[in-house]
């Protein structure tokens, strides 16, 4: 377990590399080649790549994400990120980011609206 200041350094980190992501990802072009690259720079940084991230079950995405210290607000982006990616870049990381939302819903003990209206939409592309 990390101690609160170390929890905090986590937690910044992890929300600087999402803020990067999500402004890497939310572009309204096709991503250049060197976009593609900087977002493989920023997944890095979670022990990823688009390769692996296609090829990680949703299960082992969340155990790694959660071993990452991400906490639900974290997975929520995270769940983001995947579904537009999805759109720019014709990946399917769609049942990724529904598998996340569905995660955040069950163990996080709270129901979310926001989240139930990400479930829905999420299946409503499937």
């Amino acid at each position: 377990m990390l101690n609160k200041g170390l929890r905090d350094e986590e937690k910044i980190r992890i929300d600087n590399v999402l803020k990067t992501l999500r402004t890497l990802i939310f572009v309204p072009y096709p991503l250049s080649h060197l976009q593609k690259s900087d977002i493989e720079s920023q997944l890095k940084e979670f022990g990823l790549n688009v390769e692996t991230l296609v090829n990680y079950s949703n299960q082992d995405l969340i155990t790694l994400l959660m071993r990452l210290h991400f906490d639900w607000e974290h997975l929520e982006q995270f769940g983001d990120i995947l579904i537009e990616f999805s759109k720019e870049e014709n990946y399917n990381f769609e049942d990724k980011a529904l598998a996340i939302y569905q995660y955040i819903q069950q163990e996080s003990k709270v129901f979310s609206f926001g989240i139930n209206s990400k479930i829905a939409s999420a299946k409503a592309k499937k």
